[in-house]
């Protein structure tokens, strides 16, 4: 027994720790990422933003988003970047495309 819990100590103690967020937390700091991403704004022609909207998710666990201004719909995907040891998932944006 006593070999079994130091075996589950030492285990424990090299498999790396990653933090979560709620899905509350996680969406907003997503919805941030968009919101402030120069790319974003310059692919909406600097247009007011009418509604922002988590439309899937790519096969490759990009989360895609969607912004709505007046005369468009910019599809947005965010890809997660897993951190090295503990801390958050932050995301890399990709815009495959910009407002007309």
């Amino acid at each position: 027994m006593r070999i079994a819990i130091s075996l589950l100590a030492v285990t424990l103690a090299v498999v790396p720790a990653h933090a979560a967020l709620s899905g509350f937390y996680d969406s907003a700091e997503q919805i941030g990422v968009i919101l402030s991403s120069a790319a974003v704004a310059n692919a909406l022609h600097q247009a007011p933003v009418g509604t922002i909207s988590n439309t899937g998710t790519r096969k490759d666990g990009a989360r895609e988003w969607t912004v709505r201004v007046q005369d468009c719909d910019l599809k947005v995907y965010l890809v997660p970047v897993m951190p090295n040891g503990v801390g958050k998932t932050t995301y890399k944006i990709e815009i495959p495309g910009v407002c007309k």
